[in-house]
């Protein structure tokens, strides 16, 4: 999802948002998620907890989470335009994400499609970092974005506008949005926090009040919001955690967790617009031993 270039959004005179798009802005929707916060070996019960929201333009014809026909291994929605993905599991344990980074300059006229970056790692065997290491000699093809790849044994983030490009995670609770790892802007913050309050609180996790982080249309309070060069009206758009205009919001929720006992918990929520109630797809696996 790129940034809409050329696009401009208001209120009218019914208090609705409305936003509107040049022809070039509507070509430059892309494949990405706009908010992951994640506990990684935080949690003695689960390696992996995480809860992540996926913002496009609702004509963007996009499928909802499945295992891949042609590659029956992989759990994850799809990007039907380009045939990537914005966050998917397989059936071995490796998994990724992608956000996209927010800027008003750098936007290649071709870039290539992020989401395929986590296809392509999803269906390989490459250890993380070697797959990152075959990316950065191209990584500036791709518009800027944010990167999380890895297997039960690691976990690794990578971002394209960061200098120290690759980084191996610590234990830890996480955020990321449309800005480097753990950038503190106001949803990220709030999120990461009630994550971290869940967690603590929670044995087993509760799903469901995963799910409500991400459901949060609160906006952030002007004073807060982040300068990324964008109109005032847009930047309070987008501070919300969930995100809901007439052709433009989120468009998936996400839970994740995998436990010590290599069982995973796939829970996703999808929407087609903003008075959509949306449609739950759940999965529930065991890793395969390798």
């Amino acid at each position: 999802m790129h940034w809409c270039t050329g696009a401009h959004v208001h209120l009218d005179q019914f208090g609705t948002w409305n936003l509107e798009l040049s022809a070039e802005s509507r070509q430059l929707s892309a494949d990405s998620m706009c908010l992951i916060v994640f506990a990684y070996k935080y949690h003695p019960r689960y390696p992996l907890i995480l809860a992540a929201n996926r913002d496009e333009f609702y004509e963007r014809p996009t499928s909802k989470s499945h295992f891949w026909e042609d590659h029956p291994d992989l759990l994850g929605g799809r990007d039907m335009k380009y045939g990537g993905t914005w966050m998917g599991i397989t059936r071995s344990g490796r998994f990724a994400a992608v956000t996209n980074f927010r800027e008003r300059t750098g936007i290649r006229e071709h870039p290539l499609s992020r989401g395929l970056m986590v296809k392509d790692f999803l269906t390989n065997r490459y250890s993380s970092k070697t797959f990152l290491e075959g990316i950065t000699p191209r990584a500036e093809e791709y518009d800027g974005f944010n990167l999380l790849i890895g297997d039960p044994a690691s976990l690794f983030y990578y971002s394209n506008r960061s200098r120290r490009k690759m980084k191996a995670l610590k234990p830890g609770v996480y955020g990321l949005s449309n800005h480097l790892l753990d950038t503190p802007w106001p949803k990220l913050v709030r999120t990461r926090q009630t994550l971290t309050e869940i967690i603590k609180g929670s044995d087993p996790i509760n799903t469901e009040r995963l799910s409500s982080i991400l459901y949060d249309q609160t906006p952030a309070a002007d004073n807060e919001l982040p300068d990324t060069g964008y109109e005032l009206e847009w930047e309070r758009v987008l501070s919300s955690p969930f995100i809901a205009t007439p052709t433009y919001g989120t468009r998936a929720s996400t839970v994740l967790l995998l436990d010590t006992d290599g069982q995973v918990t796939f829970t996703e929520r999808s929407f087609n617009g903003p008075e959509d109630q949306g449609r739950t797809v759940h999965h529930e696996f065991t890793l395969a031993v390798p």
